[in-house]
């Protein structure tokens, strides 16, 4: 009876130890899953924060990039304006010597009428009637008879052209006010659009100094590259009047200069490009957009490896800008293909550029090899694809066109 007493206190005091246990594992449970939940509420709130002042900075970025945009528009509809005042003024020299052509004809023409006014005066009330009638033979009769007609109508002649050069001289005059006037008006769209211009810098600036040092520097390098490429559009303007010109007169493309061993880089797309890279490094590190968020307007080739690999031209084409930049670019080619699309390679390494100005290329010929110069963070090929006419604002999506 004593063991089985000592058997239940026993059991008792066993249960009770379990139950205080695990009154203690439950309270510390608790206690950790509260400590828990605070520190995600922590760590919720500090996300939050995190993601307001990411969201600020993109807006801020975001701001800059619209407002970088809108300069580029401006500084294109002034371009055009530049381009269609130019015009205006060699149309109104244009009218303006022929209104005095025609000023010049005009006065000889009433100075011959003049003269044969005169001489009519002078002759008194001799008509051509009497002329003829006063003939003394059949062949002094024709030879009176065709003298009358030719006078006749040279008079004829002589009214017409006066006529028509006082025509020639009102259209030649109206046209010059026209031109007047549309060279006033776009000098007027032109002072418009710089204030607009001006007032747009200032923003971008003031919106700039709100970014990050880090994004500061992004924006520099942004710059830079925008600057370079201002510079490289009037490039490709002068090059591609110059192949026009040249085309013109040689009345054909000349095949200048397509020597050089080509080489596969994949099978030609439906707009009938290759890679500008072997197969092998043929992948895409960076798109259309920086991780940031900023505009790229390009795509990049950086696979490892990729460093001194040979770049391709992507299709047959003409060679209209091959040098170095200090900054931007770096070593860069801008081929204008067949099709009407431009290709831009860039980073390639000093003294590989193996194409210059002017020269024809075919599709797959080495044009120089991956590099990283000018603004570049590592080996890589910048690879752009702008629309006629080939300018900056003209970029497009590569991958449309691989």
């Amino acid at each position: 009876m004593k063991k089985l007493s000592f058997k239940i206190i026993g059991a008792i005091l066993i249960a009770i130890l379990i139950l205080q246990y695990n009154i203690v594992i439950a309270t510390s449970t608790t206690d950790l899953k509260s400590e828990q939940n605070e520190n995600n509420k922590k760590i919720n709130e500090a996300q939050s924060d995190l993601n307001e002042v990411q969201a600020e900075k993109t807006e801020t970025v975001k701001q800059v990039e619209e407002l970088s945009t809108q300069i580029t528009d401006y500084e294109t509809q002034i371009d055009e304006l530049d381009g269609q005042i130019s015009q205006l003024n060699k149309k109104i020299e244009q009218s303006q010597a022929e209104l005095q052509k025609a000023q010049e004809d005009y006065t000889k023409q009433e100075e011959l009428l003049n003269a044969r006014l005169v001489a009519t005066y002078e002759a008194g009330e001799t008509s051509y009637l009497d002329v003829i009638l006063s003939s003394e033979s059949i062949t002094d009769l024709i030879s009176n008879y065709y003298l009358v007609t030719e006078l006749a109508t040279n008079d004829s002649e002589l009214l017409d052209k006066i006529q028509e050069q006082k025509e020639q001289i009102e259209k030649a005059k109206k046209d010059l006010e026209n031109s007047k006037q549309e060279l006033a008006t776009s000098k007027a769209n032109k002072q418009s659009i710089s204030t607009q211009l001006q007032t747009a810098k200032k923003e971008k600036d003031a919106k700039v100094e709100e970014l990050s040092g880090e994004e500061k520097k992004l924006q520099q390098q942004i710059e830079e590259l925008n600057q370079a490429n201002k510079s490289i559009d009037a490039k490709i303007k002068a090059m591609q009047a110059q192949i026009e010109a040249e085309r013109k007169k040689n009345n054909a493309t000349s095949s200048n200069g397509t020597s050089g061993a080509t080489q596969s880089s994949g099978s030609p797309s439906s707009s009938g490009f290759i890679y500008p890279v072997p197969s092998a490094y043929a992948k895409v590190t960076t798109g259309m957009y920086y991780s940031s968020g900023q505009y790229h307007g390009a795509i990049d080739f950086g696979s490892g490896g990729i460093n001194g690999q040979p770049v391709y031209a992507v299709a047959d084409g003409e060679v209209i800008v091959s040098e170095r930049l200090q900054g931007s670019y770096g070593n860069y080619i801008i081929i204008m293909h067949d099709n009407g699309l431009f290709t831009l390679y860039a980073h390639g390494q000093d003294g590989s550029r193996t194409v210059s100005v002017g020269q024809r290329v075919k599709q797959g010929q080495q044009i120089m090899r991956v590099g990283t110069t000018g603004n570049s963070t590592g080996p890589h090929l910048h690879f752009e694809v702008r629309v006629s006419p080939g300018l900056y604002a003209n970029r497009r999506n590569p991958l449309n066109y691989l």
